[in-house]
């Protein structure tokens, strides 16, 4: 495995996130705040407690998943139709290094900036709520693999994106609904039978509740049901990113 190639590529789209640093770390401190002012303050007054926790506690893992799957997607998008757009990306495909290099550069770099966002959402989120995190080592792992995959997912779409438009389509009209719709601010039994079940066909709903396990050691769904899904959506990036580099689509023409 070519390590300098893959550190090349690492560090050029570190560098690239770092020249926007004061906005890479303000907008997630301001929206994570506007968040527990509007959710903690206007619907936490009502909702005292979800499953014995807090609801300004509740919300946070909903918070990081939130920010790690939009940000993992945009960053890697970004990331890889950028090259493309310049042409540059015929420079990357001619040198000495492999597909899976490739991706593990671009896709390392993204999954390592969402987390870093996501650990900054829950250092901002002590100031307004007291928690602890039962399962650490846990949290930690669901959060890398999370982040991952939707970095994977980003660039899947990044190679399939022929213009900006298409660029931000599905991160705007997919991902950020089936998050807010996937259990990240309340708890599946608030809602009727019919949404329940609704609500349970967004794969979406399966990561974060997940992810809310290892934080309070409760969710929703069972946890195997929840690294299940997480499990087969990394696979499944996977495979499409092996076939995109196999056959060449919206690389070579």
């Amino acid at each position: 495995m070519n390590f300098n190639s893959i550190k090349s590529i690492y560090k050029f789209e570190m560098a690239r996130a770092l020249r926007t640093i004061m906005q890479s770390i303000l907008a997630p401190v301001v929206s994570t705040c506007l968040y527990f002012i509007v959710f903690g303050a206007a619907i936490g007054s009502k909702i005292s407690e979800l499953d014995g926790i807090s609801y300004g506690a509740f919300i946070i893992p909903g918070l990081m998943m939130l920010s790690v799957m939009t940000t993992s997607v945009n960053y890697a998008a970004f990331g890889i139709y950028l090259p493309k757009y310049t042409g540059s990306i015929y420079e990357v495909m001619s040198a000495p290094i492999s597909a899976f290099e490739v991706i593990i550069g671009y896709v390392g770099a993204a999954a390592t900036k969402s987390i870093l966002i996501s650990f900054l959402i829950l250092l901002t989120a002590t100031a307004f709520v007291s928690f602890d995190i039962r399962h650490p080592i846990w949290m930690l792992v669901l959060l890398i693999m999370t982040g991952s995959t939707f970095s994977l997912f980003g660039f899947i779409i990044g190679l399939w994106a022929s213009n900006w438009e298409r660029l931000q389509l599905i991160p705007l009209i997919v991902i950020t609904p089936l998050v807010f719709l996937g259990g990240s601010f309340y708890s599946t039994s608030m809602l009727p039978g019919f949404w329940q079940t609704i609500t349970k066909l967004n794969p979406i709903f399966y990561i974060i509740n997940g992810f809310r396990w290892s934080f309070f050691g409760t969710s929703d769904v069972p946890i195997g049901v929840s690294i299940f899904f997480m499990a087969a959506f990394l696979l499944l990036c996977i495979a499409v990113v092996s076939i995109i580099f196999r056959t060449g689509y919206k690389i070579r023409n």
